[in-house]
């Protein structure tokens, strides 16, 4: 069982590793070249968390060990080695995924943004069923959710939604989910009961640790306020809080009304718009490197990466790994994770297919 538990589990090699960057963070000179320091900082974070995982591979297998000699000695551990063993398979594919997060940002929280394509109530209303999708993916693994920002349909559903979604690797899981998600339905607004192909978009950015900052000139910036436009209750603003920033150099418009402060609300957009002017200087330099390696990538955005049909059989298959489960009901109420672990093995492996087939 101790074999299983080596490679990426090795806590004394982590824990050399730690040793040696807190070396390096407790001289004198370690912020002088701030970029470098920070990116220490986020490795230092990783191999901190691995070796927690590490600690406890150790501890169940040492657990399960136990187990297993008593029942060479004639005990009855059946039924504790079975609840043991479900334990350990799960914490090994929690650390088969842990290794495949190795991105500088992949353990930082996430920002998500949602919008419906073309086709009024109907996509709208898709939308909405999108953003729930990840609200309930976010519960079933104890993470924290703000809704930063939601326009209202005018029937039904959203115009947009931007929320922050903080846990272990946030960013790292959801980005597996950026891309046009597709619905097959028979329409609930549609009278003579046809069936509907809908479209919403996901976008996924890492937010930004307090050890890294993006500098924004001011005069960079055109700053709007307006009146929320919930849809009704007591959170709803009813001065002109809300906040708008668009940034004019690259164009990036950030909403934000979910505070009852405009200052809050400002701050709030504020950290966005800064993820994202960091997450496209990455893509950009990225790119660069592309072009000088001759290498080409498909893009997944504008390609459908998953289809969700309900009509006229049940299933949802993701285009890009072929994996698909019968269960619909159940992926709309958050049940991702096994999408995002074949996303993430694909393309560790290289298999990722483009998106965008039929299903």
């Amino acid at each position: 069982m101790r074999a299983v538990c080596g490679g990426g589990f090795d806590e004394a090699r982590l824990q050399r590793e730690l040793t040696k960057i807190e070396a390096e963070v407790s001289e004198p000179d370690f912020w002088k070249e701030q970029e470098k320091a920070q990116q220490t900082l986020q490795r230092r974070r990783k191999l901190d968390d691995d070796r927690i995982l590490a600690a406890s591979v150790r501890t169940q297998t040492d657990d399960l060990t136990v187990l297993v000699d008593w029942g060479r000695q004639g005990e009855d551990v059946s039924a504790d080695l079975a609840k043991g063993l479900i334990k350990y398979e799960a914490l090994i594919a929690a650390g088969e995924v842990r290794t495949m997060l190795s991105g500088p940002m992949d353990a930082n929280n996430a920002i998500v943004t949602i919008h419906p394509g073309a086709g009024g109530t109907e996509s709208q209303d898709w939308a909405e069923m999108v953003m729930r999708m990840y609200i309930r993916w976010s519960e079933r693994r104890g993470f924290k959710r703000e809704v930063v920002d939601l326009q209202p349909g005018e029937e039904a559903g959203i115009k947009s939604a931007t929320m922050t979604l903080a846990g272990d690797y946030a960013y790292g899981l959801l980005a597996a989910e950026a891309g046009v998600h597709r619905l097959v339905r028979i329409s609930p607004y549609d009278q003579a009961a046809r069936r509907h192909t809908s479209f919403a978009s996901v976008y996924v950015w890492p937010e930004l640790p307090d050890d890294i900052d993006v500098e924004i000139d001011e005069k960079d910036l055109r700053i709007d306020t307006y009146r929320s436009s919930g849809a009704g209750g007591q959170h709803v603003n009813v001065t002109d809080s809300a906040v708008r920033l668009t940034h004019l150099p690259s164009g990036i418009v950030v909403s934000c009304q979910n505070e009852r402060s405009q200052h809050k609300n400002r701050a709030s957009a504020m950290k966005v718009l800064k993820s994202r002017l960091y997450d496209m200087k990455l893509k950009e330099q990225q790119a660069k490197l592309d072009k000088i390696g001759g290498e080409k990538k498909d893009i997944a955005f504008g390609h459908q990466i998953r289809s969700y049909v309900l009509h006229p059989y049940q299933m949802v298959k993701d285009h890009r790994t072929k994996y698909q489960v019968g269960d619909v009901e159940r992926a709309l109420d958050g049940d991702l994770d096994e999408f995002i672990r074949a996303y993430l093995l694909g393309r560790a492996g290289g298999k990722l297919a483009v998106g965008g087939d039929e299903e």
